[in-house]
């Protein structure tokens, strides 16, 4: 082949480099002439395939480790690790199949547990990445939902790193769904990966990861559950995972990436289909970039069409993302920096002439060149479905900052978009900046103040390069002013064009790789030796040499072949690559293609002219040894070795040492001027021979030796090593090594005489055991002591009589003799005999046969190959070698032989006709028999049907054509989505039938046929390719549509029929409509293993019998409908009993027919019984509901006039008294927490006009910071350090998580601190925030690994209680100006309502309540009394006050108080005691009223309060209430008074009948106690409107003023779960219910005197309780499960908490559905609320009182930044110690002082 390929090579390429355009142009010669051009390009050996590793399973990926010469190979189930250089195999690894299920999560996961059954399942490759600097290898798979394993670099068997661990470490690690699915988890789903180096400065690698979408499986995940169901469309499409394996585990795998948590780009879970993305690859550029420049990270993919959508198209697309650049940048969001633009491979015909779909990508230094497909189906697909194009970088660039300008600078709502899409996107459309000037690096990366993901919407466009057929892969490289291009194919084939400076085609080679197996579309370069190109059919590893240089043999034919990498190498002569050519880089010692056939050397030689000594002149003579000869020293022998020197007189004397390299150093004594000798050396060996070199150095300076041009060695032989045997130890004598045989090989000793002989050979076996009769056959002779040397056996092997030439070459010492036989006179058989001194004899005797041929069977076959003949014959077996030659040139492959025939399969024929077939033994004479092979022309497909099929294969294809005689075997193939190929049944010379694939989709795809083996092609395609006959787009005019597969149900869609045996079965069969066209004969109906026989078959109805009985033994049958590979089970038979069982079941019904009899007598006789008693009790039921509806209306009523005057008055007024924003913050931050901050703080307030308002204290948080001056400076300075430490995010997270760790941290201090921090960064709430959010990621993090329903649920953690306090700000201005009124309405209504009726001042329980326990259980009369009253005070001077006759006279004060200052806040009111009141019963007499006097009342000992019933104060009384100067502390506050010896309106017992009442009173007052339970009702029925009216407020939205912290708060806790996986909806409400109703609605419900200056007391508090229950239980999504035994607070609002929760629900979903929020806008909001109340708390107050908590806990604060690396690095430590050192030694002994 070799002298064939070099003569035939310059002319074809030259032909071709000459011929060949720009782009294809339709061919003008005739086609046989075109087809001879082609043939000869193919096989110019422009490339060269040096290596193959072929892999039993498909592959996947590779990975090239260019430093350790290794290639990384993946395949499914396999992982090798192979030998760069020739591919041999290091070291495996399986890694499937698994037991798996798409329905469950990986078992990595210890909280997930599956329900599913997992079934073995294969595990495709995904990601196969190299981290050097790690030294591991990342791999990742398609099973368990996409896991990854980090394998250790040199042994890929080995895992480098468990995760997660296998063993439980110190700290043990969560691990979530989310750092385990990292790939796509299906088979056939695009996954890309590229290891990122990290940043200057920072920790470990990253991993970039594109996954496409799957859905596979999620359907099925239970979605109300718990944290475990993680589904995988929860897996980002784009992600920077941490990949520290050397750093903390727990961040393995994960996106939170110190600064930013936001790694990831995700597209909406409602737009993953409209987005589908498939990935192409994932490259940086440029890959080593130089210092100071900007890297980037590139991903290419398709957006793939949308199914079913016929007008949406694929588009290819380039991603970039910025990466950081140096120890002082940041990192961004991914999505910040992340834009995309569209890639266009068109040529200037329209439409038809586009390729729309990305297939291959490879970046070059300036260019990206891609490979491009035209969308399947188009109507052009066929003429040219494949193009390669080329994208200048700088363009790419220039798009990109055109864009961000168009976006926010100049807008342009036609150039750029923003991703709307996106989960982590800012915002719906580009706005113009203002007053901002971009700089180059936010041109190029963005900026979390701009808006992001970017879209440039007009495509980047190049035209096609180069078209082809079916191309998959593409590499290039820039060579000597070309850029060479390489080409993978769908055929197998590697074809490799090189285009000029100008990006045309100058030539091309083609050389098949692996027939029929196509080429990955990822080709690398050798990183060691860019000589070799890496790539990957779907079962080859292969090495392909890029240049077959040596083929050309004239310098002419080298260079005019315009290969890009070889040249004519003029002192070699010969046509090499550059890096083999001596010198090439001088000139005119290379010549390049680029420099053309007239730069090829001509050389005139004159010898008078030449002086080589002018040309090369000598050296200046320095010292050097020179070579001289050593003979073989014995390991360990001492000896001094002579070494001769040159030019060494005037360096005699130095100090010199003799070197053998491995520190094997010995003296070095001069002999003379010209000899040195090296002393009493002494070397070992452990091995049969070793080789030492030995220099000369300087004694002291090993580094500098003495020149050696030809270096000295000695040679070190052990004679106990390597020779088991006495041939092969005397043998040794010959390389000079002194070794005698006894017992073993040892060396000679100096007085030792010479061996002697050895025994006589002994033969063990020979191989073959015949030979044809002309010799020739390579004998192989195999045993001991088969001589010392080739000498003593040269010509001492005889078979028999006959000669047997040993060759040298094959000789091994003793052991092994291959020689070739002589030519024997006739068939004979005789032993083999081999004399080396002493004659030994083989066991087995050689034969010398004739081998006869007779004929071969199929004598005919067609001319494309692949015929599989069959030689039968006599002694075919004989022999070393065989060849079977067709047409006396070609080889017949795939040889198999025995006694009597040859199987073989025949090459590819020229043209139909006869040609002969030769069987050559051991490459001699034909052997006689005249065999001949007729070459026929090929089969042909005319068509196949039916041309549909269902996506899961098997259904029967008919293929017609003719020649199918000669096909053996025959498979079909489906492009692009088919699954295996199926194996097709010849049926006759006309006809065949295939089974139809299985495809991946419901889709139109071509077909392939493969007929003996080789791919069918349709010959009239072959004439008008341009490339190669085989390159053929094969049987593209067969497709087949896939559609999806038939379904079938009952009739009446029932999963259970009843059949008793015995009987007939017909079934009748739904079908749903398809358009498969199925006939009768293609469906299958079984019913267990028994068919049913079809007998009608419509569109829509199948009807089937069976006439054979069902065992009914088996109960059960499945009914199972079949259509070529797919099975459905559409119901379940079940067999009827036996008639015992019949009996069995009417015996049973008899007796549960007797039983219901008497169960219903029983049941008729209580029934009546009850009847009698439910209609007395309904009789009570109406007059106590009768009853109720009166006094509803009238409270009602009369309250309803009560709260509208309220309403007047509070507009006349100054309105509601609400706390200034100061005394609120205290009050709700502060409201028990701190020992500093106790109750002993009041509000300050104005003096009264009467002066009586007692001396009251100022908030510490609200004054001046009280110290000593002496302390001042240095406590101010060291606030001071000690503020902007607080400021530094990571100094306040490492001191908050440090504080919590202490188990003496109690809950108290943790919110104090909360709160402390709160006040002290009050001006910084942007900043508050952002520490706020990074400590809730923590918290959530706990939490989600435990049970994520549960965070937030109360205040344990400093964040919780931080949390609370932002709330309570940002949610101030909504509750003054949207909740304030109606709540203090409510307020007002629950007092009134309260005071209608009875209420004891000593328990405080009332007749009208809202709170059972609160509840006066007596049926108390009382009568209401309108008093006249005076007083001077509050601005008014006589009113008149309703009171109730059984009130007290405190109670009474209250009310006239109330009246009087209902428009003064409440801290300026007098009390009840500070004032007395006087009755003027006349106008001569009056009295002094009090609760306790002289005529007090008296019962069962104890003393009764006076009322106004007592002292009989009639109505309209007159009445003057008066301020007292000293107060009477004899009686104290009523509620305080001691029960056993007073009462007000019921004594303290068990409510004891009074003796009065009537028998009948006190019976039914012990029988219906409960009775006056009603009286909640009418309360509650009587506030329901007012309570109504608070609810709406708090869930409503103001349009003018949105809650703004709610959106953004609402969507973190939405972004968090998604980062999560958590996707269940019941967990979100639950964390924003928590967040928002609970923490902040209810403690503002239950606490009115955070928000007012109002008096709450007991009774209303407990009235508060109640409706707070109602307002929690709105808020739940739990079901409510209330009865008789519910309490009566649950019970009350329980008709209508439905209601509300869908108040609640809507509320909710208003917030989802607000505009979000973009950082920049939270900002501005949380500064204008910082601006608004700024300088109202003193913060220095605050920051004393955190530095407590920091000088505690000093120790452990220092220990926690000691092992945080970014304190330490900025040096945190030192700052906080210069704060305790300013502060320790003055702040308690000032504040002390203070």
């Amino acid at each position: 082949m070799a002298p064939r390929a070099a003569g035939g090579a310059p002319l074809s390429a030259r032909v071709a480099a000459a011929s060949t355009p720009p782009f294809p142009t339709p061919p003008r010669c005739p086609v046989p002439l075109l087809l001879l051009l082609l043939l000869g390009a193919a096989r110019a050996g422009a490339l060269e395939i040096q290596r193959r590793f072929p892999s039993p399973t498909p592959t996947n990926n590779f990975a090239l480790d260019g430093a350790a010469g290794t290639v990384y190979l993946a395949a499914v189930n396999r992982l090798y690790q192979l030998s760069g250089a020739n591919l041999s195999l290091e070291a495996e690894a399986a890694v499937g199949p698994v037991p798996d299920s798409p329905l469950c999560h990986a078992p990595q996961l210890p909280q997930a547990s599956c329900e599913h059954p997992r079934r073995l399942t294969d595990n495709y490759n995904k990601i196969l990445q190299l981290d050097p600097g790690q030294g591991l290898v990342v791999v990742c798979g398609s099973i368990y939902q996409g896991f990854c394993q980090l394998r250790r670099r040199g042994n890929i068997s080995a895992v480098a790193v468990r995760f997660p661990p296998a063993a439980p470490p110190a700290e043990p690690v969560t691990v979530f769904p989310s750092m385990l699915n990292v790939a796509a988890n299906h088979p056939n789903a695009s996954t890309v990966g590229l290891v990122l180096p990290p940043a200057a400065g920072a920790g470990g690698s990253r991993l970039l990861v594109g996954a496409t979408y799957t859905g596979y499986g999620s359907s099925f995940f239970p979605r109300n559950r718990s944290l475990e169901d993680h589904r995988f469309e929860n897996t980002p499409e784009i992600a920077i995972r941490s990949l520290d394996a050397r750093g903390d585990l727990a961040k393995l795998f994960t996106f939170d990436l110190n600064p930013s948590d936001d790694n990831i780009l995700k597209i909406k879970q409602g737009a993953k289909e409209q987005h589908k993305l498939g990935f192409v690859s994932a490259f940086l550029h440029p890959p080593d970039p130089p210092p100071g420049a900007q890297p980037y990270a590139y991903l290419a993919l398709n957006s793939e069409a949308r199914a079913g959508d016929k007008e949406s198209q694929a588009r290819s697309l380039l991603a970039r993302i910025c990466l950081p650049h140096g120890a002082g940048s940041d990192a961004k969001k991914l999505t910040e920096s992340y834009i995309q633009l569209g890639l266009q491979c068109a040529g200037g015909a329209g439409r038809g002439d586009l390729y729309s779909r990305l297939v291959s990508v490879f970046p070059a230094r300036e260019r990206l060149f891609a490979v491009f497909e035209r969308p399947q189906g188009s109507p052009a697909a066929r003429a040219a479905p494949a193009a390669l194009c080329a994208f200048r970088f700088a363009d790419v660039r220039a798009a990109i900052r055109a864009a961000r300008t168009a976006c926010f600078v100049e807008p342009a709502p036609d150039v750029v978009a923003v991703l709307d899409s996106v989960v982590q996107g800012t915002g719906p459309a580009c706005e113009r900046k203002r007053n901002i000037q971009l700089q180059p690096e936010q041109l190029d990366c963005g900026a979390a103040h701009l808006q992001h993901p970017l879209s440039i919407l007009q495509p980047l466009k190049a035209t096609p390069v180069f078209r082809a057929p079916g191309l998959t892969s593409v590499a290039v490289a820039s060579v000597n002013n070309y850029t060479a291009v390489f080409l993978g194919t769908v055929t197998g084939r590697l074809l490799k064009i090189n285009l000029n400076e100008s990006m045309q085609v100058v030539s091309r080679r083609v050389v098949t790789v692996a027939y029929g197996e196509p080429v990955h579309h990822v080709m690398q370069f050798d990183p060691a030796d860019s000589g070799y190109l890496y790539l990957m059919t779907s079962h080859q590893m292969a090495r392909v040499k890029v240049a077959a240089c040596n083929v050309h043999s004239t310098c002419g034919d080298c260079v005019g072949a315009a290969d890009a990498y070889c040249g004519w190498c003029a002192l070699e002569t010969r046509c090499t690559l550059q890096q083999d050519c001596a010198n090439s880089s001088q000139q005119h010692f290379w010549t390049s293609a680029s420099e053309g056939p007239s730069r090829c050397p001509a050389m005139t030689v004159l010898p008078a002219e030449i002086n080589v000594r002018q040309e090369y002149p000598s050296p200046q003579d320095c010292p050097r040894t020179l070579l001289s000869p050593l003979a073989p020293v014995p390991t360990g022998g001492s000896q001094n070795i002579l070494v001769p020197l040159a030019n060494a007189a005037f360096f005699q004397g130095a100090a010199l040492e003799c070197s053998f390299g491995l520190e094997e150093i010995f003296e070095a004594v001069w002999v003379n001027e010209s000899i040195v000798r090296c002393d009493q050396v002494v070397l070992h060996t452990t091995q049969k021979s070793q080789v030492f070199p030995l220099s000369l150095q300087l004694k002291g300076q090993p580094a500098r030796f003495l020149d050696s041009p030809e270096p000295m060695t000695v040679v070190v032989y052990n004679c106990a090593m390597g020779s088991p045997d006495c041939s092969q130890c005397l043998g040794r004598e010959d390389l000079g090594h002194l070794c005698v045989w006894s017992d073993g090989c040892r060396l000679r000793g100096p007085l030792q005489p010479m061996p002697g002989t050895c025994p006589a050979p002994e033969i063990r076996a020979i191989e073959p055991l015949s030979g044809p009769l002309d010799g020739g056959t390579l004998l192989t002779i195999r045993g001991r002591n088969l001589g010392r040397r080739l000498s003593d056996v040269a010509h001492g092997v005889w078979i028999g009589g006959v000669a047997c030439e040993p060759l040298p070459d094959r000789y091994t010492v003793s052991e092994e003799i291959v020689c070739v036989t002589g030519p024997a006179p006739g068939p004979l058989s005789d032993i083999v005999t081999v004399n080396a001194s002493k004659e030994g004899k083989s066991r087995d005797r050689f034969s010398y046969v004739l081998p006869l041929v007779h004929f071969l069977e199929p004598p005919m076959g067609p001319k494309a190959g692949g015929t599989r003949i069959t030689i039968h014959g006599n002694d075919l077996h004989v022999g070393s070698e065989l060849q079977v030659l067709v047409n006396d040139t070609d080889p017949c492959t795939e040889l198999m032989r025995t006694d009597t025939s040859i199987t073989c399969t025949v090459p590819e024929g020229a043209l139909p006709a006869p040609v002969p077939v030769c069987v050559r033994f051991e490459r001699r004479g034909c052997v006689h028999g005249n065999l001949t092979f007729w070459y026929m022309q090929n089969p042909v497909i005319t068509a196949i049907s039916p041309r549909r099929s269902p996506v899961s294969g098997g259904r029967t294809i008919t293929v017609a054509g003719e020649r199918f005689h000669m096909v053996q075997n025959v498979s079909m193939a489906v492009h692009h989505i088919g699954r295996e190929p199926t194996l097709c049944k010849v049926l006759n010379s006309t006809l065949i039938t295939c089974p139809s694939p299985g495809a991946l989709s419901n889709a139109s795809a071509p077909v392939d046929f493969f007929i003996n083996g080789r791919a069918y092609a349709d010959e009239v395609a072959v004439t008008e390719e341009l490339l190669d006959p085989e390159e053929a787009q094969r049987g593209s005019r067969f497709r087949l549509d896939y559609l999806p597969n038939p379904q079938f149900s009952t009739a009446k869609r029932e999963k259970w029929i009843k059949h008793h045996p015995g009987e007939p079965l017909t079934l009748v069969i739904h079908k749903e409509q398809d358009s498969l066209g199925l006939q009768s004969h293609e469906y299958r109906v079984k019913i267990g293993q028994v068919s049913c026989d079809i007998q009608i078959v419509s569109d829509r109805i199948i009807h089937c019998s069976v006439n054979e009985s069902l065992g009914a033994a088996e109960g059960q049958l499945p009914i199972t409908i079949q259509v070529g590979n797919f099975n459905q089970t559409i119901a379940t038979l079940q067999l009827g009993g036996s008639e015992t069982a019949i009996v069995v079941s009417i015996v049973i019904c008899s007796v549960l027919l007797l039983l219901s009899v008497v169960a219903l007598f029983i049941f008729c006789t209580k029934s009546r019984r009850a009847e009698r008693y439910w209609q007395k009790t309904l009789l009570q039921m109406e007059e106590m509901e009768s009853q109720i509806r009166e006094e509803i209306r009238k409270g009602f009523a009369e309250l309803q006039t009560d709260m509208t005057d309220l309403t007047k008055e509070l507009n006349r007024s100054q309105g509601i008294p609400f706390l200034e924003y100061k005394h609120f913050v205290t009050r709700t931050f502060f409201p028990k927490c701190s020992s500093l901050y106790e109750e002993r703080y009041v509000l300050p307030s104005q003096t009264n006009s009467q002066g009586s308002s007692q001396a009251q204290e100022t908030h510490p948080l609200l004054g001046e910071w009280k110290i000593p001056e002496s302390c001042r400076p240095n406590m101010e300075e060291g606030i001071s350090l000690f503020s902007s430490l607080l400021n530094n995010k990571h100094f306040l997270i490492v001191f908050v998580h440090a504080l919590e760790q202490q188990k003496d941290f109690a809950v108290r201090d943790r919110c104090s601190l909360a709160s402390l921090l709160t006040i002290a960064l009050h001006g910084k709430l942007e900043y508050y925030t952002s520490i706020m959010k990074e400590l809730l990621v923590d918290l959530i993090d706990a939490s989600a690994a435990k049970n994520p329903k549960l965070m937030l649920r109360r205040t344990e953690s400093v964040v919780e209680k931080m949390l609370t306090n932002w709330m309570s700000i940002c949610m101030y201005s909504c509750l003054r100006e949207t909740v304030g009124e109606p709540f203090f309405l409510l307020l007002c209504a629950i007092k009134q309502q309260i005071n209608k009726g009875s209420i004891d001042a000593i328990t405080g329980k009332a007749r009208y309540t809202l709170n059972e326990e609160w509840l006066l259980r007596e049926n108390i009369e009382a009568k209401p009394r309108n008093l006249n009253v005076s007083f001077q005070g509050c601005g008014m001077d006589s009113l008149s006050v309703r009171a109730m006759d059984t009130d007290t006279l405190t109670q009474v004060k209250e009310k006239i108080l109330e009246a009087f200052c209902k428009n003064v806040p409440y801290s300026q009111w007098p009390r009840a005691e500070d004032v007395d009141l006087e009755w003027f019963a006349s106008s001569t007499q009056s009295y002094i009223l009090r609760d306790l006097d002289d005529t007090s009342v008296v019962e069962d000992g104890r003393k009764k309060l006076n009322t106004l019933a007592h002292y009989k104060i009639p109505e309209g009384a007159s009445l003057a209430m008066s301020l007292i100067d000293k107060k009477d502390n004899t009686l104290g506050r009523v509620k305080d008074l001691d029960t056993e010896k007073y009462f007000h309106l019921v004594l303290p017992t068990d409510e004891l009948a009074e003796p009065k009442k009537s028998h009948r009173q006190s019976h039914r007052k012990k029988v219906l106690p409960e009775i006056y339970l009603t009286r909640l009702l009418s309360t509650k029925g009587t506030l329901q409107k007012f309570l109504d009216d608070l609810f709406k407020a708090i869930l409503s939205i103001r349009e003018d003023k949105p809650p703004l912290a709610v959106k953004y708060f609402f969507d973190f806790l939405e972004e968090q779960a998604e980062k999560r996986g958590i996707s269940d909806p019941d967990t979100l409400h639950i964390w924003k219910t928590n967040s928002l109703p609970l923490r902040f609605w209810v403690n503002i419900l239950k606490n009115p005197q955070f928000v007012f200056d109002i008096d709450k007391t007991d009774h209303i508090d407990a009235c508060l309780s109640v409706i707070a229950q109602a307002f929690i239980d709105a808020c739940s999504i739990s079901d409510l499960q209330l009865g008789k035994d519910s309490p009566t607070n649950k019970l009350l609002y329980a008709k209508e908490i439905p209601e509300y929760r869908k108040i609640v629900q809507r509320y909710y979903k208003q917030i989802q559905d607000m505009t979000p929020l973009s950082e920049q806008e939270m900002n501005a909001h949380l500064a204008e609320e910082s601006r608004k109340y700024q300088n109202e708390f003193n913060t220095n107050v605050a920051m004393a009182e955190i530095y407590k908590y920091a000088k505690r806990y000093r120790p452990q604060i220092m220990a926690a930044l000691e092992a945080n690396p970014t304190a330490r690095r900025t040096q945190l430590q030192h700052k906080f110690e210069q704060v305790v050192a300013l502060m320790e030694d003055n702040i308690y002994e000032c504040y002390s002082e203070a």
